[in-house]
């Protein structure tokens, strides 16, 4: 990440267009999780407590706290593909990642949003930004491992990422670990992606987006507005659970933990911290991530 990722800063209005979202080809939408299948009951008995948040009690008081906002990086690339597995032909443990969206004052779910999430591979590199690599595990792993630990405050980037703060230019045509898709009546979206891995200066973590007031047409989505930009992340079990698992026991970069990292927020499941379920001693088998994320779909 560059500077503007490292930036904690108050909830801001973002861009008020949004470009048209490329449909993908029908067997893109077909989605499988852990076992072949999405996990129907990640969220079991949470389809009339979820959206509740703490109770009310009829007091008027915010029924879901609003779920920290985080920097967008550099790395986003607009008009993604529509779809819900993500995967392409990426290695890695399956992870099945379900979310669910609601409206943080009225805990009603936010239906037919558009969710968009991207992520770096197993050894840290980011489609359409292959060639900036990352640190000691990019470009199909191995690699020099950086000598002590990071200094100073992490910039996120990858080593080679263009300097400088903003959005980058992307290097190539890849795709893979990007794509946005619809929530249902009830505010759940899922994705079928895998374990993210790790690059230099930042913790394991996953970005997204959530866009709303835009139309769904037979070839995407177009217009509606930004409200909700963050980032989703792992706790340090899961992660060396991962580490010990190839390809990502092949990535020699060092590994900035979640407390170390600039951009965590420290504050659980409200900060983007999933929730996580897989066999213990058996990471390798599938993970199921699951987030209620309360969002203000009027910023």
């Amino acid at each position: 990440m560059t500077g503007q990722e490292a930036a904690r800063g108050p909830k801001h209005t973002r861009d008020l267009t949004r470009r048209k979202v490329v449909a993908a080809g029908a067997g893109a939408v077909v989605a499988a999780g852990v076992g072949g299948t999405f996990a129907a009951g990640a969220f079991a008995g949470e389809d009339t407590r979820a959206a509740k948040g703490t109770a009310t009690g009829g007091s008027g008081e915010v029924c879901y706290k609003l779920t920290s906002e985080t920097t967008e990086g550099p790395y986003y690339i607009d008009a993604d593909k529509l779809r819900r597995d993500v995967t392409e032909d990426q290695e890695g443990i399956p992870l099945t990642l379900r979310l669910r969206v609601v409206d943080s004052e009225t805990c009603e779910p936010l239906a037919n949003a558009a969710v968009d999430i991207w992520h770096c591979n197993a050894l840290g590199v980011y489609s359409g930004y292959e060639a900036m690599g990352s640190g000691g595990g990019g470009g199909g792993g191995g690699g020099t491992p950086p000598s002590g630990m990071p200094t100073g405050t992490p910039t996120g980037a990858p080593p080679g990422g263009g300097g400088g703060g903003g959005h980058q230019e992307p290097t190539d045509d890849e795709r893979y670990l990007r794509g946005t898709w619809r929530t249902d009546k009830r505010g759940f979206v899922e994705f079928r992606t895998v374990f993210p891995g790790w690059y230099q200066g930042r913790c394991v973590h996953i970005h997204t987006k959530v866009h709303v007031n835009g139309t769904w047409t037979d070839t995407g989505y177009e217009g509606g507005t930004t409200c909700h930009t963050g980032q989703l992340f792992f706790d340090e079990e899961s992660v060396l659970a991962s580490a010990e698992v190839e390809p990502y026991s092949t990535n020699t970069t060092t590994r900035t933990t979640l407390d170390e990292d600039t951009i965590y927020p420290g504050n659980g499941t409200q900060g983007g911290l999933l929730k996580l379920q897989y066999r213990k001693n058996a990471i390798a088998k599938g993970v199921v991530a699951t987030l209620t994320m309360g969002v203000d779909p009027t910023d």
